[in-house]
């Protein structure tokens, strides 16, 4: 069969329904000012999807901070990696903004989250090495894993048990190759909003030998006392090895970074593919970066208002009956029972007669049968914002439950 005959015929798992859903319920165009209402197809929309946690994405001091380093520096300056021709004294100036925030000997800065990481990874470890990971960790962190040309164990999400099981096989195995043990997990989970285990993951450096590198992507910035992330809400700063985080959410602009002692960030400087035959961050990004950190340094209120909203949508929910399950962050899964064309036709419901904009999860990315609705509270919600989704869910909840959603195959919304 040719190639791309095979590619066309079947759509991928993902793909399969995508003559139906394409547009609406996936590739939306939401349109308008980023922030807590926005227009989809033409209709006002309260937007729950967006990772704009302290809501910097659209704050007029980011946004003229942004304008005038685009109109200074333009999109393309600096020219180059920056091993080459793309170094600037801006770049390194963010980098120990950043160490000094998380508590860090050095940071180097990754032009895009995903393909960084990916590449750190990579550069990490060798053939003779083991990595032991969360089984539910994040795309980029998996995708890296895979490039590993050596064994990798997972354990179950948030296991604590079967995370030592894995370390005691991982050992075992780094023994008698001759290799290191490097175990990767994640600050905050982005689709279920619990916390990793990361206290009792260190606890176990007194039982084996291994290093810790975290994903916390959607913990930096509002997790612990000053927003350094979620190891310092849990105590144990000291005992992660290497901190990875985007800039994406949190800081509401691109990139990411990575963090940890000065001889192993010197390392990855002259080994990370992904950054040595890359083109630098550009300055306008860095600048714009610099105005956020000083922000997120001086104004904890951002994160006081979004911790009042996680709190009030939460609550609210719960009370309500919803199964938000066990997250411990602003990220608010609801799970529910129901099958494709259901749950389908309950987003259509909630955007087209309540004016809920929210991300949906359903098989093939979970279970035959399960519903996830994802919600992201900011600190730019309002009350009125939440008062409106609660009322909105609680509605459509028990539409689900008596059946008005049934249907024997997806709508076809595609544009």
């Amino acid at each position: 069969m040719d190639v791309f005959e095979k590619l066309v015929k079947n759509g991928g798992p993902l793909g399969q329904h995508m003559d139906r859903v394409h547009g609406y319920f996936t590739f939306p165009k939401l349109e308008g000012e980023l922030g807590p209402r926005m227009k989809f197809r033409g209709k006002d929309m309260i937007v729950w999807s967006l990772n704009n946690y302290l809501g910097l994405v659209n704050h007029p001091d980011v946004r003229k901070a942004d304008a005038e380093a685009a109109a200074k520096y333009g999109l393309g300056n600096p020219m180059g990696a920056r091993m080459m021709s793309g170094n600037t004294p801006q770049h390194e100036e963010l980098e120990k903004v950043l160490s000094e925030f998380v508590s860090r000997e050095d940071t180097m800065l990754l032009n895009f989250g995903y393909q960084g990481i990916m590449s750190c990874i990579d550069a990490l470890v060798n053939r003779r090495d083991v990595i032991v990971y969360d089984a539910e960790a994040h795309a980029c962190l998996v995708d890296g894993v895979r490039l590993h040309m050596g064994n990798r164990y997972a354990f179950k999400h948030n296991d604590i048990d079967d995370c030592e099981k894995q370390l005691q096989r991982a050992t075992e195995l780094a023994a008698k190759n001759g290799g290191g043990i490097l175990l990767i997990t994640e600050g905050v989970f982005g689709m279920d909003g619990e916390q990793g285990i990361l206290k009792e993951i260190c606890a176990l450096k007194k039982k084996y030998e291994f290093r810790i590198l975290i994903d916390d992507a959607h913990g930096f910035g509002y997790m612990g006392a000053t927003g350094a992330g979620a190891d310092q809400a849990q105590g144990c700063q000291e005992d992660i090895d290497l901190y990875f985080s985007s800039m994406v959410k949190s800081l509401g602009s691109l990139g990411g970074f990575i963090c940890g002692k000065k001889e192993i960030i010197k390392y990855l400087r002259y080994n990370t593919r992904s950054q040595i035959f890359a083109k630098s961050m550009p300055l306008m990004v860095v600048e714009g970066m610099l105005k956020r950190m000083g922000m997120i340094k001086t104004m904890p209120e951002l994160r006081e208002k979004l911790w009042y909203n996680v709190n009030r949508l939460q609550t609210g929910l719960k009370e309500r009956g919803f199964d938000i399950g066990n997250t411990n962050s602003p990220v608010t899964p609801i799970f529910m029972k129901g099958d494709l064309p259901e749950a389908t036709k309950m987003v259509m419901d909630l955007r087209e007669n309540y004016h809920i904009f929210c991300s949906i999860v359903v098989y093939p990315v979970i279970p035959k049968g399960d519903i996830i609705y994802r919600l992201i509270p900011t600190a730019v919600h309002s009350d009125t914002d939440i008062d409106e989704t609660l009322k909105a869910f609680e509605e459509t909840k028990k539409k689900l439950d008596a059946g008005a959603y049934k249907a024997d195959d997806i709508p076809n919304m595609a544009e």
